[in-house]
C-alpha cells in the first residue's frame, strides 16, 4: 500500500502551534530563567522530535499498530505540595521535566531517565532578616531600598524503573503506569537581585551564606494512567507522584545561624504530574523504527 498523503497532518498543525507558542512565550514570559530554558532548549528539542515523527509517519504509515518495543521521550509538568522539613522552608512549587523511557514489547517493563527543574515563589524563611532595617528594607549601594526577592529553585535527577499494566485488551498500551525512581534531589533559596542597584552583602560568594543549598538521595513513586493510542495521535500519562528525600545542607557556613548546619532532613513532595509522550516504535523484524 502506498503511504497516505494529507495536506495538513496532525504533526504539521502541531508544529505550527509550537512555533506560535515559542514566539508568544518569548515576548510575554515574566520569569527570565524559565523563559530562556524553554526558548533555548525545550522548544527546539521537541520541534526536532516532531519533525522526525512527521517524516516517519509519512514514510511508514502502513504500520497501524502500537506494538513492539517503544522509545518514549516526554515532556512533563507537575504541581507539588511540600511536606516534612521541606514544608518549613517553602510553599507549593512546580516542576518542568524531560524524560526518556524504553518500554519492552512483551511485558511492558519501563526503564528510563528523567530530569526535573523545580521552581516556586513561596519562601517561608526570611534568610535576609539580618540585613533589613527596622522598617523592613534592605539598603543598596546608592542608599535607597533595594528590591530583593526570594525564590525556590531546585532539581531532581532520577533513574526510572516500572511497569505498564494494560486495562484494554484491544489496546495493550492503555492502562496503569507504576514507576519507582531513585536519584538526587537538590534545592536552594534563590536571591534575586535588584537590577538597578547592588547590595554589597549579597555580592559574589556572599550569597552562598544565605541560600541554604541542600541536597541528598531521593526516591520518587508514580502511579497513574498512561495511553499510547493506536492512531499515534494521543500519547500521555497522568497520575500521582510522591518523593521522599534524605538531605543535608552543603554550605560550610550559614550567615543566619552563624554556624554550619549539620541537621539531617527528611523532605517530602506530593503532587500531580502530566506528561506528553512522543513514542517511536521498534519493529520486531529487524529493528525497523516506525511511528
Amino acid at each position: 500500500m502506498a503511504p497516505l498523503q494529507t495536506k495538513d497532518t496532525v504533526g504539521e498543525l502541531f508544529i505550527g502551534q509550537m512555533i506560535k507558542l515559542n514566539i508568544h512565550f518569548s515576548s510575554s514570559c515574566r520569569n527570565p530563567l524559565l523563559c530562556r530554558m524553554i526558548k533555548k532548549w525545550l522548544c527546539p528539542f521537541f520541534l526536532g522530535l516532531l519533525l522526525c515523527q512527521l517524516v516517519s509517519a509519512q514514510q511508514n504509515s502502513t504500520y497501524a499498530q502500537n506494538k513492539g518495543d517503544v522509545l518514549m521521550p516526554y515532556l512533563s509538568y507537575a504541581v507539588h505540595r511540600p511536606g516534612g522539613d521541606l514544608a518549613d522552608r517553602f510553599g507549593n512549587n512546580f516542576s518542568l521535566g524531560l524524560g526518556l523511557d524504553w518500554m519492552t514489547a512483551k511485558s511492558n517493563w519501563i526503564f528510563g531517565l528523567n530530569a526535573n527543574f523545580l521552581f516556586g515563589n513561596s519562601v517561608k524563611s526570611d534568610v535576609l532578616a539580618g540585613l533589613r532595617t527596622d522598617a523592613g528594607f534592605i539598603i543598596g549601594n546608592n542608599r535607597l531600598p533595594a528590591d530583593i526577592t526570594l525564590r525556590q529553585r531546585g532539581w531532581l535527577l532520577h533513574a526510572e524503573f516500572g511497569k505498564h499494566f494494560p486495562l484494554n485488551a484491544e489496546n495493550p498500551r492503555s492502562g496503569i503506569r507504576i514507576t519507582l525512581s531513585p536519584g538526587l534531589f537538590q534545592h536552594r533559596i534563590r536571591i534575586q537581585d535588584d537590577p538597578q542597584q547592588a547590595v554589597p552583602q549579597l555580592l559574589g560568594d556572599y550569597k552562598k551564606g544565605y541560600d541554604r543549598l541542600t541536597n541528598g538521595f531521593s526516591i520518587t513513586e508514580f502511579i497513574g494512567y498512561q495511553l499510547l493510542s493506536e492512531n499515534k495521535r494521543i500519547n500521555f500519562f497522568l497520575g500521582l507522584e510522591f518523593t521522599q528525600a534524605f538531605t543535608q545542607n552543603r554550605r560550610d557556613f550559614d550567615f543566619v545561624t552563624r554556624s554550619k548546619d549539620e541537621v539531617r532532613r527528611m523532605e517530602l513532595l506530593s503532587g500531580i504530574r502530566l506528561g506528553w509522550i512522543i513514542p517511536f516504535y521498534v519493529g520486531s523484524g529487524g529493528g525497523d523504527i516506525y511511528y
